[in-house]
């Protein structure tokens, strides 16, 4: 009775739902009442709603459904009936409406162009498919387009465009070189979304005449090639030699340097830009920029975080990518591109959407005449969707009456069925992108109760385990099911058994008296039906000799035992395993009836061992350790204590049980203590607990237990070498039902929207519960106001949620625990607060004092507490630099934010920048974000010392004077007003000498400094000024040039007859040794030189090929690769004169021994020539060897 008591106390909060479960009565998948039951169609299989064909096969629209009596199909097409028998392309499978249009044999895939829509039919209803629209694939070729070079100059950013043919669906892009290559991408290098190639900065090794974009059409397998694009960049030192000779010497020429260039955003353009996706799609923004250095992106979400777990980043972090997304991840996204010049950004607004999708899609109803019943239809969707009905495929407005029907927006009701009431119902949900369209059939049936268990099955448990009988039925109306015992025995009921809504009767525990026949009884008003199955239980397989742990000499043998107790009727199969993996194959193990012996024991058998014994019902095992020892070590093991046994439970009390036991052998160390361990048969079966502990000197022990927990207790030994086995399980002990003892921990209340409290806690464990049917009543009410409590009561779940709660007001809660046999004692209050939502006002009175160039204190009047609307978190401060003061300004505004926890009033703003403009605002933060924003503040820091000069150099030095030039300071921080230069020389012991100080007017950059000493190192001091003091100085040292008297003392050696008379003698050596190789030459002897000579023949001799004209070896198409880096030959395939007569020398590979180590093979055959102009198209020249070889080189 108490069983029923509870249910009944429950029933109310669940009419709603048992009144769904009763009206959604599902026709089970049985295939005889399948047979015989009518039903209405149901569509089983379609095809996507999207539909794109490969234009060169077979188009198979597909349509199944399945119904009693089967279906007829019929089609439209765009809107109207598709007649297939007057096309003879079009045919329908055999009982199906799956349509194939061929293709293949003279049809056109474009004529077949449509929407198409199937209905399945029979005297039940009909049921349609989703629209499907037919499209083929179309992969168009790339139209022909006059591609102009690109010739660009190093350092410079570019854009390849790609421009693929529009294709269906999009074709898949990518870049490649005429060697079927992938173009290597980087940070530098990259493919946007639209498949344009991205050059942040170009480099001379970017150089190329086959960059070419493929297109490929994965539907027909095709791929589209673009025309080679070529590019050319432009280096500056080929760009000064082109431009040296061109000009004659006199004029002036030269070329801009490689420029470091800030940031500037490629893709997209402009400062913002807004971006909207569907929600669960994949949200793909991309930010590709300009830049040298190459700049780096970084990703930030305003106003919160990038959603974790889904978010990742691709393209070399140029591309942010977010999947299954949701209307939380709309916002504003900033990319931000930075190098060490500085930043730029783009914020992209991003809008979710969302196609309409299901809360509750319509489920099919069976119902007995004179029932009642509903559809429910509801879907979301961003913009909310709009329902429809239609019955039969028919709107469900011009849809033949039906007095049993009412439609109430997204709800059909049903009153008083009757079986004409037989339909299909379709549930349009539709916005602006997309729709859902769900079948629903009513069927009207009146059947009496059908049991689908076969009779007499037999049910074979083990001993103290859940038992579950079936009872699988039907009828409409839903049948009630009953259960007995034996053929005459009475209605079971009580807290032993539990029945589920299939009609499964389930015993948790299933003693030996269970045994026997067990009747299920199915009625409706439509009559009567009874089948009875068969419960068998059995004896628990046990290992009542486990295998123990052993320690063998090498060489020995051992043999472990594994003695097993079963159920008569069982036949059980032993399987031994080692480190739970088969035992070796080796002959040396020998698997016994009840043992496993292992013969000439070697070190690769010390492991452990398992015996594993299963039945068809249970499955048990037991394990040891082998530990394989030397002769001299046996003594220091054998120590452990044996396990005890012979587990005995006397004095059996509701919360109480004594526990007896009788040691194992302690082997020579004595025990010193016992843990008692406890397993929950009925909650966790197999997992063991600490229960207790014990001395070594006691063997018996009183343990207090709780209510409605399958108790098995086991003892582990313990002595100073280790733990012993743990014993074999006592026998089982369930104790009796009761209330809770306790109630759930870590009570909360947290809102989770602004008009809702999210109660949770921590559910109790299995034995907590104290009996069945474990539910939790949660209880809330306003606090500080005369009101009531609310009560709720749940199913074992750790969570609730009220809604309609006012914004961020307090709440009493409370949560107690009850069971099938009561509540729980009263369980304590907490006090938790309803869903936050942003603050409603921004702080007033904000004030600004500056307290140095780089430091400010703001101040602020707090907001009232009632308008944070939330857990006050604190103040934000935001702080920009709006302007500097000097003459360098910041392009790009980076906001600052400091956050000031609590309610402080007041804080510190430090790192200005001195002598700028900076404006700020203050916003209030709870747990849900922040407020508004105070009116923005401008203040203004004061000037500061200005930073060292950016650079200092010392040129044209004379006898007595240098000429010393600079920059200005990076970072003035105020108004420059002098610079500071002061000076002092360096003799050779590295002492200084006395210091001159000389101030500089501010708008000087360089300075001459005249009356020095000759041939005398200066260390100088530079440094710049403003109004409040002086900067950093920059050092740098430099040299006054020698004396002309003392130069001229250096090279009058070279007046010394000595030293004439020895120049005379070397000139007459050389004079001899050229005749002598001229007279050698004559006789046609050999000499290294015309060895050399023979080796390398000279290039600017070499033969041409006969075919094309080239020289020698070195082909044309040597000259259209990109130079290799390091390669010192300009792009323009001219020589610069400054490294005519040394580029083989520095740079060749494979020229070893062409040179003699003093250069004389350059003397006498290259000689040094001075270049003649370019002329022409130099594109169209044979190259000249030279160049060949340091192309090749």
């Amino acid at each position: 009775m108490t069983k029923k008591k509870s249910i009944s106390a429950s029933k109310a909060s669940l009419v709603l739902f048992l009144c769904q479960m009763i009206s959604a009565l599902d026709v089970p998948l049985d295939s005889k009442l399948l047979e015989e039951l009518s039903q209405p169609p149901t569509i089983t299989q379609q095809s996507p709603k999207d539909y794109i064909v490969d234009p060169r096969e077979n188009i198979v629209i597909q349509c199944e459904a399945k119904g009693k009596p089967p279906p007829s199909f019929s089609w439209t097409r765009n809107g109207t009936h598709f007649d297939i028998d007057k096309d003879a392309q079009v045919t329908m499978k055999p009982n199906s409406g799956t349509l194939v249009i061929n293709i293949m044999n003279g049809g056109k895939a474009e004529a077949y162009e449509g929407v198409y829509q199937c209905t399945a039919r029979n005297e039940r209803g009909a049921a349609i498919s989703n629209n499907i629209v037919i499209r083929p694939s179309r992969s168009p070729l790339w139209t022909k387009e006059k591609l102009e070079p690109n010739q660009v100059r190093e350092g410079d950013s570019l854009v390849l465009h790609c421009r693929p043919p529009v294709g269906l669906p999009p074709p898949i892009i990518f870049w490649m070189d005429n060697a079927f290559q992938r173009l290597p991408q980087s940070e530098r290098v990259s493919q946007g979304l639209n498949g344009d190639l991205y050059f942040s900065n170009v480099q001379p090794e970017d150089t190329r005449e086959d960059y070419i974009c493929y297109a490929r059409f994965n539907h027909t397998q095709t791929i589209q090639q673009k025309q080679p694009i070529s590019v050319k960049v432009f280096s500056m030192d080929s760009l000064n030699d082109t431009i040296a000779a061109n000009l004659s010497d006199t004029d002036v020429y030269g070329a801009r340097p490689v420029t470091e260039r800030q940031p500037v955003l490629l893709t997209p353009t402009g400062s913002t830009s807004t971006k909207v996706e569907l929600r669960g799609n994949v949200l793909l923004l991309e930010c590709i920029a300009a830049g040298l250095p190459t700049p780096v992106i970084r990703w930030i979400k305003e106003g919160g975080e990038l959603p974790a777990n889904r978010t990742f980043f691709e393209n070399f972090k140029k591309t942010l990518k977010i999947i299954d997304v949701s209307e939380a991840d709309s916002g504003n996204y900033k990319c931000i591109a930075r190098n060490i010049l500085g930043s730029a950004h783009h914020v992209i607004s991003v809008t979710v959407k969302a196609a309409p999708y299901w809360i509750t899609a319509p489920r099919n109803l069976v119902l007995s005449p004179g029932e009642d019943g509903t559809l429910i239809c509801r879907a979301n969707g961003n913009p909310k969707p709009s329902i429809s009905w239609l019955a039969n495929g028919v709107p469900i407005a011009i849809a033949p009456e039906d007095p049993s029907r009412k439609v109430d927006g997204d709800t059909i009701i049903f009153s008083h069925v009757q079986e004409r009431s037989s339909a299909v119902y379709q549930c349009n949900a539709s916005n602006e992108y997309g729709y859902l369209l769900a079948n629903a059939f009513v069927n009207v049936l009146a059947e009496p109760p059908r049991i689908l268990t076969p009779a007499n099955k037999l049910y074979q448990v083990i001993a103290d385990s859940p038992a579950l009988l079936d009872c699988a039925y039907f009828g409409s109306p839903k049948p009630e099911i009953e259960w007995f015992k034996g053929v005459k025995g009475s209605i079971l009921h009580g807290s032993e058994y539990i029945f589920h809504d299939n009609g499964t009767l389930e015993i948790p525990v299933a003693q030996k008296d269970s045994t026997g026949a067990y009747t299920c009884v199915a009625r409706n008003k439509l009559g009567k039906i009874q089948n009875e199955v068969q419960l068998e239980i059995k004896d628990p397989t046990v290992i009542i000799k486990q295998p123990e742990y052993k320690v063998i000499q090498r060489y020995g043998q051992v043999s472990f035992e594994c003695i097993i107790k079963h159920d008569s009727t069982l036949l059980p199969t032993v399987i031994w395993l080692k480190d739970n993996d088969e035992l070796p194959d080796d002959e040396r193990f020998l698997v016994g009836k009840d043992n496993l012996t292992i013969m000439n024991v070697t070190d690769k058998d010390d492991g452990t061992y398992t015996c594993i014994v299963n039945t068809t019902l249970d499955s048990v095992s037991a394990s040891a350790v082998l530990t394989v020892v030397g002769k001299n070590t046996l003594k220091l093991y054998d120590t452990r204590p044996n396990p005890p046994f012979d587990l005995e439970l006397t004095g059996q009390l509701e919360r109480s049980v004594e526990l007896s036991w009788i040691p194992g052998d302690e082997n020579n160390s004595p025990i010193t203590n016992f843990v008692i361990e406890y397993e929950d048969g009925l909650h966790e079966p197999g997992l063991w607990h600490y229960q207790t502990e014990v001395p070594g000197t006691q063997t018996t022990v009183q343990l207090k237990l709780s209510p409605y927990v399958n108790y098995s207790f086991r003892v582990i030994a313990v002595n100073e070498i280790g733990r012993s086995q743990p014993s074999e399980p006592s026998e089982q002990y369930l104790t009796k039902s009761a209330n809770p003892d306790e109630n759930p921990s870590n009570v909360q209340g947290i809102g989770s929207e602004p008009d809702n409290l999210v109660i949770t806690w921590e559910s109790l464990k299995g034995f907590q519960s104290n009996g069945p049917g474990l539910q939790y009543k949660v209880s809330w009410r306003q606090k500080d106001v005369d009101d009531e409590w609310t009560s709720v009561i749940v199913a074992n779940v750790s969570k609730y949620i009220v809604s309609g709660t006012p914004t961020f007001v307090p709440y009493e809660i409370k949560v107690q625990a009850l069971n099938d046999l009561g509540y729980a004692p009263e369980p304590s209050e907490v006090i938790g607060h309803s869903g936050e939502d942003l603050p409603m006002v921004a702080p007033g009175n904000v004030q600004v004092h500056v307290i140095n160039s780089t430091l400010a204190k703001v101040h602020w009047d707090p907001v009232p507490l009632k308008t944070v609307r939330g857990h006050l978190q604190g103040y934000k401060v935001y702080y920009w630099k709006v302007q500097s003061l000097s003459r360098r300004s910041r392009r790009h505004v980076e906001k600052k934010i400091l956050t000031f926890k609590g309610n402080k009033t007041f804080g510190m703003l430090p790192g200005l920048e001195p002598y700028s403009t900076y404006k700020l605002n203050v916003r209030v933060a709870n747990g849900k974000g922040e407020g508004p924003a105070s009116p923005d503040k401008v203040f203004r820091t004061p000037e500061g010392v200005p930073s060292s000069p950016s650079f200092l150099k010392i040129t044209n030095p004379t006898l007595d004077s240098l000429t010393l030039e600079w920059g200005s300071p990076t970072h003035p921080n105020g108004v420059l007003t002098s610079y500071i230069l002061k000076f002092q020389p360096i003799n050779n012991t590295h002492e200084l000498g006395p210091l001159v100080e000389i101030r500089i007017p501010a708008n000087e950059s360089s300075l001459i400094l005249k009356n020095l000493n000759y041939s005398t190192r200066y260390k100088f001091y530079f440094n710049a000024q403003t109004s409040v003091g002086s900067g950093n100085q920059i050092t740098e040292e430099a040299v006054t040039i020698m004396d002309e008297a003392m130069a001229s003392r250096q090279v009058d050696i070279a007046t010394q007859g000595w030293f004439i008379g020895l120049m005379c003698a070397v000139a007459l050596l050389i004079l001899i040794l050229l005749i002598v190789c001229f007279i050698r030459r004559n006789k046609g002897g050999k000499y290294p030189v015309k060895e050399k000579e023979d080796a390398h023949a000279d290039p600017e001799i070499q033969p041409m090929k006969e075919d094309d004209g080239t020289f020698g070896e070195y082909s044309d198409a040597e000259d259209h690769k990109p130079l290799k880096k390091g390669s010192r030959t300009p792009s323009d395939r001219t020589v610069k004169k400054e490294d005519s007569d040394d580029s083989l020398v520095d740079y060749g590979e494979g020229v070893n021994g062409q040179f003699n180590e003093d250069g004389s093979f350059i003397g006498q055959y290259s000689g040094k020539k001075e270049k003649e102009p370019a002329e022409g198209n130099e594109s169209s020249e044979a190259p000249s060897p030279v160049n060949a070889m340091n192309s090749f080189v």
